[in-house]
């Protein structure tokens, strides 16, 4: 495991490069730790609340511990009309959790996201980044146990 700073070196010379910093961060550590952020800060000659607010702008970087599985679910307009509110309902229930929580386990987090570009088969979910299109609640069990 690298690092914060040889992480955040890796990107220093790029433009943009705190962004993907932020990902590589986030893909090594499943989100981007607080001491990271102030380190981010140092390495890219900004103030603690600019690195922060960069980090937090952006939906898909997250500054809280999550779980080892990101479950997303669509809210867009497609997915919402194709019924994710029912798809997130059996979510909620199956894992024992609320949107933006985690499970005490630390196995899984329940997110919302805006469209991922599926729209050809809506609801999808994402599981660490993998779609899952045509969701319906009954399918829950099976998507989940496929991971335990």
């Amino acid at each position: 495991m690298s690092t914060y700073t040889e992480v955040l070196e890796t990107f220093k010379e790029k433009p943009g490069g705190i962004i993907e910093a932020y990902h590589a961060l986030q893909k090594e550590y499943n989100y981007i730790p607080r001491e990271a952020l102030a380190e981010a800060a140092k390495v890219f000659g900004l103030s603690e609340p600019q690195a922060y607010g960069v980090a937090t702008f952006y939906s898909y970087l997250s500054v809280e511990p999550r779980g080892t599985y990101i479950v997303r679910v669509c809210e867009s307009a497609p997915c919402h009309i194709a019924g994710a509110d029912k798809v997130i309902a059996a979510l909620e229930e199956h894992l024992g959790v609320k949107t933006g929580e985690t499970t005490l386990d630390g196995r899984f987090t329940l997110e919302l996201t805006e469209c991922v570009g599926q729209c050809q088969g809506t609801v999808v979910v994402t599981i660490n980044s993998t779609p899952y299109v045509d969701v319906t609640p009954d399918q829950i069990p099976a998507i989940l146990g496929g991971l335990e």
